[in-house]
């Protein structure tokens, strides 16, 4: 009696492991992962946009104030009071640094802000700018 092959290399049995191999897409763990670096990010730049519009408001301000004032206690008292109404809490008129340059006042300011992302770990803001 011949003993045949055809056993030894099931033709149906090497197509299903290529198709296999050629399969593409994420695990759980993969769509889990994904999702938690979805809502990170999305919670890290839900809180850095307030910083980022404080930021607007600050330059804002700090423009109006070199604009009006021409004396350095009228340009902190001018910035003191577009920022009661935007409501800007990170700098104050006395924080600035009025200087005049070429006929012209010049505002600079600089500050930081923090966000607590987890545990020990911060997000930290640093911005300076001035009038131009």
């Amino acid at each position: 009696m011949a003993i045949t092959s055809h056993n030894r290399h099931h033709p149906r049995r090497a197509p299903a492991a290529a198709a296999r191999s050629r399969q593409r897409g994420l695990s759980f763990i993969g769509l889990i992962l994904t999702g938690v670096f979805i809502v990170a990010a999305f919670a890290i730049v839900g809180q850095s946009v307030p910083v980022f519009l404080e930021y607007q408001a600050i330059r804002k301000a700090a423009d109006k104030a070199a604009r009006e004032g021409s004396t350095v206690p009228e340009v902190r008292a001018s910035f003191d009071r577009a920022a009661a109404i935007d409501d800007i809490k990170s700098v104050k008129g006395s924080d600035l640094d009025v200087t005049k340059r070429n006929d012209r006042i010049v505002v600079s300011y600089s500050y930081s802000r923090e966000i607590p992302l987890a545990g020990p770990a911060y997000l930290v803001y640093r911005f300076q700018d001035s009038t131009k």
